[in-house]
């Protein structure tokens, strides 16, 4: 039998690394572009609960709508600026970003920085200046709204996303509220595991907080299942849960527990850019082809 196999693997050329290899080439050089949505849309990338796969999800969706052809903007709203990292942009303190943004010191597009692994993809990176902004954000006028002040229509002009992620941090305080109120859309990535949906109520019921105050325009457009691992029968039950309560708001791609996802960003890559041939790579591209579809044509 074992001869039989490499008699056929050397007829036809496959082998396992022939055919990443081949995937990592239709990733990196797409034959299509994904398809342009009828007007901008900004999501909120937010779930309370740490190790979600959020700044991972935010990262590489943004990374895989940008390398088939739309121009995607990042805005890391998390202290810890893992989404800076992602995305091979500086952030080190003193550089312009979100935190100036935030303050009124620098505009939007002077504080947003080219990835190097997309010239269609831009970040406004996180410093730990970030940290302290929530206590400062408590005395301002329009404390909830800085982040919407700072992106009117004019801020986007120059850079001219289709695609614009705003990363919370894993908490619902007023970074996370200023991100819901400049968004119209909120992502949510829920994990696969046992608590999947512990404190999900908290974030939804927040989420209606500001749609009756402060933005009435916000939905939850789009759920994420992540870290799913089919060798258990937990991941199914998790997903048919999340499905049945729901139902189309979930994506139908799932992301699969990977090691390549959890390797790439220390070496400050996205996925896509880390390992493209990879069943996480094109779990991400399937999840990023699924929301272009919904939002391309939509009002």
């Amino acid at each position: 039998m074992h001869e039989t196999v490499e008699a056929a693997t050397a007829v036809s050329g496959w082998t396992p690394i022939a055919e990443e290899a081949e995937r990592a080439t239709r990733m990196l050089h797409p034959k299509h572009d994904l398809p342009k949505p009828v007007k901008r849309r900004v999501l909120t990338v937010a779930n309370q609960k740490g190790g979600v796969g959020k700044t991972t999800s935010a990262v590489n969706l943004a990374a895989a709508l940008a390398m088939h052809g739309l121009k995607v903007l990042v805005i890391d709203l998390d202290p810890q600026g893992n989404a800076s990292t992602a995305l091979g942009v500086d952030h080190r303190s003193g550089v312009p970003s979100i935190y100036e943004v935030l303050l009124g010191e620098v505009s939007l597009t002077d504080a947003a920085a080219v990835s190097d692994q997309s010239p269609n993809l831009y970040c406004v990176p996180a410093t730990i200046d970030l940290a302290g902004a929530e206590i400062e954000l408590v005395g301002m006028e329009g404390r909830e709204s800085r982040l919407k002040a700072a992106l009117p229509t004019g801020a986007f002009d120059e850079l001219n996303p289709d695609y614009v992620f705003i990363d919370c941090p894993p908490s619902l305080g007023l970074l996370t509220v200023n991100a819901m109120v400049a968004a119209e859309e909120v992502l949510i990535p829920i994990q696969c595991e046992y608590y999947a949906l512990e404190g999900l109520s908290q974030l939804l019921r927040n989420i209606e907080l500001v749609q009756n105050h402060l933005n009435p325009n916000l939905h939850v457009s789009t759920i994420l299942l992540t870290m799913y691992d089919g060798r258990t029968k937990l991941a199914d039950q998790v997903t048919s849960e999340v499905r049945k309560h729901f139902g189309a708001t979930v994506l139908r791609t799932v992301i699969p527990r990977s090691v390549k996802v959890s390797e790439a960003p220390g070496f400050g890559q996205t996925v896509l850019a880390y390992d493209p041939g990879s069943r996480g790579s094109m779990s991400y591209l399937d999840a990023a082809r699924e929301m272009a579809e919904r939002g391309f044509g939509e009002e």
